[in-house]
């Protein structure tokens, strides 16, 4: 449920900065049924937003493009910022606009939302004391092989939770990865569609995994944690 808080601050917005304008209008109509989407204008983030602006003639920097989304609040108007994640601005394009209106000296309110990186820290009985996101890992299987044990080396050694994450038709690969890389005994979770119907979380150690087949996550989101 959307906090109360939340909801007054949207629904004093006009302008939005979005990765999808198609679903922001869907959350903003959900948010309040009311809502003048209308009235709203919607500037578009990330790298498919960027490269269809290249596409289109622009051959502005992404700094300037998205500096640009923010000169409403230079006259006294609120900007949103609606990520696709759920919480803007982390492991997500949105941090991009945020270090610019920083570096502006604007006002930046954070608001609660999903992270579906500290909801897997939460479920996985991992540490949470100390936890790192790696983002994406290597493609290149070798690279990816190397890449793996330093995480790894890493979990044990520091005692530090290591999060990473691949585009859902390679999870599959992924794992497989994972399960050649890592010691037997080595932790790993893998939470997979996150507050979804799909929701899929499980924690075994790596010998545990070799025992048992993995779901078809080739269409949902996953993060994979070792420790």
């Amino acid at each position: 449920m959307l906090p109360a808080y939340n909801r007054e601050v949207i629904l004093g917005i006009r302008h939005f900065i979005v990765e999808e304008v198609r679903t922001a209008r869907r959350f903003l109509r959900l948010v309040d049924a009311q809502f003048d989407i209308d009235a709203c204008t919607f500037y578009p983030m990330g790298k498919h937003a960027l490269d269809q602006a290249v596409r289109q003639g622009d051959k502005r920097p992404a700094a300037e493009i998205y500096a640009s989304y923010l000169k409403p609040v230079e006259q006294g108007l609120p900007v949103g910022v609606i990520s696709e994640a759920g919480c803007p601005a982390v492991a997500d394009p949105g941090a991009d606009i945020v270090a610019i209106a920083q570096r502006k000296g604007l006002r930046v309110v954070p608001l609660v939302g999903p992270s579906s990186m500290i909801m897997a820290v939460m479920a996985s009985g991992l540490s949470g004391q100390s936890f790192a996101f790696n983002g994406y890992l290597p493609i290149e299987l070798a690279e990816r092989q190397r890449r793996l044990k330093q995480l790894e080396s890493r979990a044990i050694q520091e005692h530090q939770t290591q999060l990473f994450i691949e585009t859902p038709y390679r999870n599959a690969k992924l794992f497989a990865a994972i399960l050649a890389a890592c010691r037997p005994g080595t932790r790993l979770c893998i939470a997979a569609g996150i507050t979804t119907q799909d929701e899929w979380i499980r924690t075994r150690t790596i010998a545990e995994w070799k025992r048992q087949q993995l779901p078809d996550l080739s269409k949902i989101p996953a993060i994979f944690l070792i420790g």
